[in-house]
């Protein structure tokens, strides 16, 4: 079953939380979401939608459960999941997906998720995400590669 949108219109840290174990999956491809980075709506200076809303961050403001790409410096795309309701800009960082090796780029580069998937709708394919039995056994530390807000503990993975 494709996860709802109910699912993505929770606080940012419940969606990281819940999205581990869950299964993401692109045009047939893909694997169970083992890490996640989350990024807060307000106080978190590594969140893109930090300084407010631009062209670029638009989405993150829209509905939950859609796609936030981004080229990050210019070698890799990352993907993010848009949570919390409409107008309240969280997200969560994909980081590492079974199978698709380690690393938010490595995982877009197999899936073949590009710029073309920013603000695809999760619900409704070819990019989405299936849900899964709950993860239990998480381990919580602070997010990787950032200088801001670096000391939170918004890194979920799957032990």
């Amino acid at each position: 079953m494709i996860l709802p949108r109910a699912f993505y219109a929770r606080p940012t840290v419940e969606v990281a939380r819940s999205l581990l174990g869950k299964t993401l999956e692109m045009n047939g491809r893909g694997g169970r979401i083992l890490e996640v980075e989350a990024y807060l709506p307000a106080g978190d200076e590594a969140a893109h939608a930090w300084r407010g809303r631009t062209r670029r961050t638009e989405v993150l403001f829209g509905p939950p459960g859609h796609a936030y790409v981004f080229l990050n410096y210019g070698v890799h795309y990352c993907l993010n999941v848009v949570a919390e309701p409409e107008g309240v800009p969280g997200c969560v960082l994909i980081r590492s997906v079974e199978g698709a090796g380690d690393g938010p780029g490595k995982l877009t580069r197999a899936l073949g998720v590009t710029l073309s998937q920013y603000g695809a709708d999760l619900t409704r394919g070819p990019l989405v995400i299936h849900d899964a039995p709950e993860a239990r056994a998480v381990e919580v530390t602070p997010r990787v590669g950032i200088r801001r807000s670096a000391d939170l503990p918004l890194r979920f993975k799957l032990r």
